[in-house]
């Protein structure tokens, strides 16, 4: 009995060393939650949800990537395999209405998009690239295993890193693969595995508000995974890990309402919230109260535990704060805004950039894809960067591509153009452009269709071909029509980038819509 005892007291030892060891590793997460409304003068609203896990690891050691915490252990293992430095995915539903909603957190285009960069050390890009987005592919359940090289493009400006990265790495454009698919379906079998990957997946903290039945009825929802890496501290001595998870989603009240303005938690989502994650740092709650003007004021409740002010490139913004952290114990937190008259809607004023992409021609032979960037600013010139990726089978003529600014030509300051092949390569045209002030500037170029064999069309010829959203990438001089508060008090912002978006069907174009982005 003694000799027993005294290995059980060994047993007890070590799995109390290991408790130990264990939780020494795992001081080394941070985890953020936050929940952003803001009433949209359209009468819609705008959620959005931000998940933020920090890893104080430095992403290029691999031998971090063996004890976990909070960050996901799934993610962690696909990252470290293939070699990844910084990794963006968005799945998204529905059209961002820029010129009806403004600029939003994080905007991506409809369907799959994915754009990746690899670490130096990568042998193989091209076929760490192919595995990566096949582990993708079933991680998130999602139909990112049909990119291949005939939709993978690799840009020269676009998607520049996010994170922590040398000016010489930055520039090398070869370690960059940038793929999407818009006519991927999101639906609930991408948000399951997605919310797994939250420290409380949907069991605490504000992620409790995922109700599947209400936000995939509703304008727009868009999932999106953001990883990079960052510094701890301004001489970037201390690397860490950042993955970021977001959930943006747009309501329409009055429809569901039948004609009425008010909106709440419990209707939005039809539940609130009854505390913090239990292994979140923060946990906030942000509602936009900038609008709510004296004469049909709208009144909120419960009262918030603060109001805080943001400032950014001009603009100022006002915020009700609600801190979980100080919710616990009581009972669920149910926000409610209410407007004590007949609300009155007002036109929404359009955006400093807006786009609008369509196709011209007829027939079934030719045709051509035309953009119009809008320049609203009525006194400074703006520099954008404008994307274009064309499946093989609309080749474009390069050759027709013609670009005027109120009536007169404009010179790009920059163009790079990668043709087409047949069944293996995509065509890609980027540029740089300077938009006159108070300006609208018309991209043109034709194309001609190609042959296509009965296999390649897709499986319902009334629904048709999906073209990828053009992306145009630039630095705004102010931040009117932009949303979520600045980045220190709240970590729900990056940059702004617009997509242009269209459609295009055998017999008919079936789409003419725009979608922003800000990544």
């Amino acid at each position: 009995m003694a000799v027993c005892w005294r290995k059980c007291g060994t047993v007890r030892m070590i799995f109390l060393m290991l408790l130990i060891v264990g939780v020494c590793y795992g001081n080394q997460d941070n985890f953020d939650e936050e929940l952003y409304i803001k009433p949209l003068s359209s009468g819609h609203v705008y959620t959005h949800f931000q998940f933020t896990t920090t890893w104080d690891i430095d992403i290029h050691d691999q031998s971090s990537f063996v004890h976990y915490n909070l960050f996901p252990k799934s993610l962690g293992q696909i990252i470290n395999k293939y070699s990844v430095q910084e990794l963006h995915l968005s799945l998204t539903q529905g059209y961002w209405r820029h010129d009806k909603w403004g600029y939003p957190i994080l905007s991506a285009p409809p369907g799959a998009e994915l754009y990746v960069w690899f670490q130096e050390n990568t042998i193989n890009i091209d076929e760490s690239w192919k595995e990566l987005v096949n582990a993708l592919s079933g991680l998130f359940c999602a139909s990112l295993n049909f990119i291949d090289e005939a939709i993978t493009i690799i840009p020269q400006l676009t998607a520049r890193p996010n994170g922590a990265a040398s000016d010489k790495y930055s520039r090398n454009s070869a370690y960059l693969r940038y793929a999407s698919l818009p006519r991927e379906i999101v639906c609930t079998e991408n948000l399951t595995p997605w919310k797994k990957l939250l420290p409380c997946d949907s069991k605490a903290g504000i992620s409790t508000l995922f109700n599947a039945i209400q936000m995939y009825n509703t304008n727009f929802h868009s999932l999106a995974v953001h990883l990079r890496p960052v510094c701890k501290d301004p001489s970037c001595t201390s690397p860490a890990l950042e993955l970021s998870q977001s959930l943006s989603v747009v309501f329409d009240p009055p429809i569901r309402e039948h004609g009425k303005q008010d909106w709440s938690l419990w209707k939005l989502f039809g539940r609130g919230v009854k505390g913090p994650c239990p292994v979140a740092s923060s946990s906030n709650v942000y509602v936009d109260i900038t609008d709510n003007t004296t004469s049909n004021p709208a009144q909120l409740s419960p009262e918030p535990h603060s109001v805080m002010t943001s400032s950014r490139g001009g603009d100022t913004r006002l915020y009700a704060v609600y801190d979980m952290k100080q919710w616990t114990g009581q009972k669920q937190l149910l926000i409610a805004m209410k407007w004590t008259g007949k609300h009155q809607y007002t036109d929404p004023q359009p955006p400093q950039i807006h786009v609008h992409r369509f196709v011209t021609g007829y027939g079934q032979d030719k045709g051509g894809i035309t953009c119009l960037l809008y320049n609203h600013d009525p006194e400074k010139y703006q520099s954008v960067i404008y994307l274009d990726t064309v499946p093989w089978f609309i080749r474009l003529h390069f050759h027709t591509l013609k670009i005027e600014s109120n009536n007169m030509i404009l010179k790009p300051d920059w163009v790079k153009y990668i043709p087409g092949q047949d069944r293996s390569r995509a065509y890609m045209l980027e540029m740089v452009l300077t938009l006159p002030p108070s300006s609208t500037t018309s991209i043109s170029i034709d194309f001609e269709r190609a042959f296509l064999k009965w296999t390649e069309h897709p499986p319902d010829a009334n629904i048709g071909f999906h073209i990828s959203s053009a992306v145009v990438s630039t630095v705004l001089h102010h931040g009117i029509n932009y949303t979520s508060p600045d980045q220190t008090s709240a970590r729900l912002a990056q940059r702004l980038v617009q997509y242009c978006i269209m459609g295009l069907t055998i017999l008919h174009l079936i789409k003419q819509v725009l979608g922003l982005h800000k990544g």
